[in-house]
């Protein structure tokens, strides 16, 4: 996106040359963003449309991918006849080649490829991978730059303070030929671009950031952000569950975290010598006023309000508040006293979309103004398929968004599905609705329909085991009580009709454990000792309970008894409070899942 842009933004004479002659530092120093940037390319998102699409045509017209369909040619208008819309699975024997077999990036890109970006994961507990190089890092910048402008105006004085930001990287792994593989967040911060920034606007040092033990880093944010209290005007992470999941954190180490600060030293425990010395030298010495402080706000009965009463000069905190993690608005609202939720940007590991340019809306009412290059197909029922230009979409309507970018994916189906809610300029602005297929998430991890059956199938085995017959069954994500945690109603019933029916703790514990085993990799990732998702919950109910479930709702809700299925996942609380009046016995799942030896994709 950046590259047509050299008549905006300062530095862009590096466009167009070759990687080796690249100076990422320069160019950062150089990155001057404005609010008229914002203007000029919403004002000509046509123009930037046909410009985007030329220059990746230009770049990728000759790889052998791009070749099938326009021999050479780079004319747009032969690109939107010829190239078919994709999935993951038409391009994942491409991307293979090179992260398997080391075949040059030109099987699907003009230029190297120097990663993989994992996703967060799909049916099946296997993951995708997505080529990368540079150009992805310089949209993140160019996004990144361009949100913190739009805050600037919106919020007086953020400039003067620092955030408090829950980043956080993971170790990366390599392809099968040793190219490396990350997610997205992961490979930005250890990036030259990230390392390199002109300014650090952040409380925790960048050795925390990249710590690779999370519980470590995550302490150390917080002593960080503690010690640097009257310095904090916002608080940040990538999405809502990661920062509910810090305040959880807090809940459980202020105690200690308060015998740092009053000692001035850090706890032996964080053994990273990187990361200890760099808080020690921010830490700075015994401050037993500070401790006193923090211990008497955390020691009230209530922690409503505690953001603002450890952090007073917080004034919004940053953070995706859509989608899946829209659940998490109620518990930021009562920790913070209802502080501004901005939802800044919208991003995955495909490409950069676009940013809120109003970012003190309500959470409900966020949506994404899209620049760059992007086609679109109807959601609604009976589309046949007809492709829709980004400055084309009708206000209201629903689309799934087509990702074409510059290293590898051409009208690629992502299958997220969006909501035109109005124009900025002449570019389309976009609500997130959901994902396609997805039923439970509480994090980054993605649960599908198709990961719930299977997860079933493994527990029904021992069920079966066990002379008992699963009659029923729903799910859904549980944010009562923390770590939030996957909740499955079921009624059982004996396999013999007069036998009367008998619960065994450990069949249902083992039913518990081996659903886990049964989903994605971030799920299992997720739900590691201390990690941000609890045990997954069985909570068998009384015969009949499914029964009285189809009758609320097809009393409440006009539904079919003919058309009624069971819903896989509950939404409704008068649904939920059906099911909880009839619950006779709980499970957990005792211990974690394995993650596995191999990288899978």
């Amino acid at each position: 996106m950046k590259d047509i842009l050299a008549d905006l933004t300062p530095g862009e004479a590096l466009v167009g040359k070759d990687e080796d002659s690249r100076q990422i530092e320069d160019e950062l120093l150089n990155i001057s963003m404005s609010l008229k940037d914002l203007e000029e390319l919403t004002l000509n998102a046509e123009q930037i449309q046909d410009d985007v699409l030329k220059e990746i045509l230009t770049l990728n017209a000759n790889t052998e991918y791009l070749h099938r369909f326009l021999h050479g040619s780079s004319d747009k208008e032969l690109f939107k006849k010829n190239v078919p819309v994709v999935s993951y699975d038409d391009v994942k024997p491409y991307i293979e080649r090179i992260a398997n077999g080391g075949e040059p990036s030109d099987v699907i890109s003009g230029k190297p490829i120097t990663g993989f970006f994992l996703s967060s994961g799909t049916s099946g507990g296997k993951q995708k991978i997505f080529p990368v190089n540079y150009k992805f890092f310089e949209e993140i910048n160019f996004i990144f730059a361009l949100r913190s402008q739009i805050i600037s105006k919106h919020i007086k004085d953020v400039e003067e303070g620092k955030a408090m930001a829950f980043l956080f990287v993971r170790p990366p792994l390599t392809s099968p030929f040793g190219m490396p593989v990350s997610y997205a967040t992961t490979g930005f911060f250890m990036s030259d671009y990230f390392k390199n920034r002109p300014t650090n606007c952040y409380t925790s040092p960048d050795e925390v950031t990249l710590c690779l033990d999370n519980k470590h880093a995550m302490y150390c944010h917080l002593l960080c952000g503690l010690v640097q209290r009257n310095e904090v005007v916002s608080l940040a992470s990538a999405f809502a569950s990661s920062l509910v999941g810090a305040i959880t954190f807090l809940e459980n180490y202020w105690k200690e975290i308060c015998s740092n600060i009053r000692s001035g030293h850090v706890s032996e425990w964080i053994s990273d010598l990187s990361c200890r010395d760099s808080v020690s030298n921010i830490l700075g010495g015994p401050n037993s006023e500070l401790a006193e402080l923090i211990e008497e706000e955390c020691n009230k009965k209530s922690w409503k309000g505690i953001i603002t009463r450890l952090w007073p000069k917080t004034k919004f905190i940053q953070t995706i508040v859509t989608g899946q993690d829209a659940q998490y608005i109620p518990i930021l609202e009562f920790y913070s006293d209802k502080l501004p939720l901005i939802s800044p940007s919208y991003g995955s590991s495909e490409t950069m979309f676009g940013v809120n340019v109003n970012p003190l809306c309500k959470p409900e009412d966020v949506s994404y103004t899209f620049m760059s290059y992007f086609e679109f197909l109807l959601a609604d029922e009976g589309n046949k398929g007809e492709i829709v230009d980004l400055v084309n979409v009708k206000f209201g309507s629903y689309y799934e968004p087509l990702v074409t970018n510059y290293f590898g994916l051409h009208i690629y189906r992502m299958g997220d599905i969006l909501q035109v809610t109005g124009f900025h300029n002449s570019a389309p602005q976009f609500r997130f609705v959901r994902k396609k297929g997805v039923v439970l998430s509480l994090n980054i991890e993605i649960t599908t329909e198709e990961d719930i059956l299977k997860a079933l199938n493994h527990a029904k085995l021992l069920l079966k085991s066990s002379l008992l017959i699963l009659k029923g069954f729903t799910c859904y994500a549980d944010i009562s009580i923390l770590p939030a945690h996957y909740v499955f109603y079921w009624e059982l019933k004996a396999t013999n009709i007069n036998d009367t029916l008998r619960l065994d703790n450990k069949v249902l514990v083992d039913c518990c454990c081996v659903m886990e085993e049964s989903f994605c990799v971030p799920y299992r990732e997720l739900r590691k000792k201390s990690g941000p998702i609890g045990a997954l919950e069985i909570r068998v109910v009384a015969h009949g309970t499914f029964d009285s479930l189809m009758n609320f709702f097809i009393s409440s809700q006009g539904a079919s008894v003919s058309q009624y299925k069971t819903p896989i996942c509950i939404h409704s609380s008068e649904a939920l409070a059906v099911l909880e009046k009839s619950v006779i016995a709980r499970f957990f799942s005792d211990k974690s899942p394995p993650l596995g030896s191999e990288l899978q994709y």
